[in-house]
């Protein structure tokens, strides 16, 4: 696994024409030439002369290849730098007045969601927002990890985070490393493998058993004021976006995964009204 990252991350490293770009991208989908060329509608000889720099492709079909590739939005305004065209995705903070029904739809979800906790990361697993749930559940975590920008991820694996209060450390923190490790795989995004690799070197006990075949989910079991909650997880994304900041934003939801929990969920709600 950290062969194949670090792999990701030298190829993505050095600056490189279009060409490259296109065959690195349909390396990492694990296509041959012949393949992405049969489903982008072109011929196998002039994507071989695209990749070794012979041909130059037009806007669209760097476009074509690009969704062919599931290449990420914001790769994909790089591979079309890199073909000398301007870029097609804009990239809008969540305050910008053309994604406000956007961001009403997320709030809608997170108070919708209580007493349940729920909350949007963006691509780095930065925390967006959350509903009030959420930072009930925080007592104990150092402030210091709390202080914009929060990273839900290091908030999950630092000893002075939510570690030390979750009762199923090893098997809830390698399903996070397994959804960070495909998220790296699919991006080959620097940051993203700056914090794998920060992530591992946390002193997270290894996982002594394989996931249960009869479970449903993998629980995430918090430990607050004694008592032991059990949550499932769900993730949505928003369907066909074509900005960058929506593409990569994703609201996170926790359900109760026993009556106990459930019961305990309302009663903190209830004192926080």
């Amino acid at each position: 696994m950290t062969s194949q990252l670090s792999t990701a991350r030298a190829a993505s490293a050095a600056p490189a024409h279009i060409g490259e770009h296109l065959r690195q991208w349909r390396q990492r989908r694990h296509l041959s030439q012949l393949d992405l060329a049969g489903e982008a509608d072109v011929s196998a000889r002039h994507l071989s002369f695209v990749e070794t720099g012979r041909a130059a492709p037009s806007r669209g079909m760097v476009l074509r290849l690009a969704e062919r590739l599931d290449v990420p939005l914001r790769e994909r305004n790089v591979l079309l730098v890199a073909a000398g065209f301007a870029p097609a995705f804009p990239q809008r903070g969540l305050d910008d007045p053309a994604l406000s029904s956007a961001r009403q739809a997320i709030d809608q979800v997170l108070k919708a969601h209580e007493p349940n906790p729920a909350l949007a990361v963006d691509r780095y697993w930065n925390l967006v927002t959350a509903n009030r749930m959420v930072g009930a559940l925080l007592s104990g975590v150092a402030p210091r990890l709390l202080a914009p920008p929060v990273n839900v991820l290091r908030l999950c694996f630092h000893p002075e985070g939510l570690a030390p209060h979750t009762v199923n450390l090893a098997e809830w923190c390698a399903h996070l490393l397994e959804r960070l490790h495909r998220q790296c795989e699919a991006t080959a995004d620097p940051e993203l493998l700056k914090l794998y690799h920060e992530l591992k070197a946390y002193p997270i006990p290894a996982r002594q058993r394989p996931v249960n075949s009869a479970a449903v989910a993998i629980p995430f079991q918090l430990r607050h004021d004694g008592v032991t909650l059990s949550f499932i997880s769900t993730t949505m994304v928003f369907g066909t976006p074509v900005d960058i900041t929506l593409s990569e934003l994703a609201i996170e939801t926790f359900f109760p995964a026993d009556e106990a929990t459930v019961i305990r969920l309302k009663d903190m709600a209830a004192h926080r009204n």
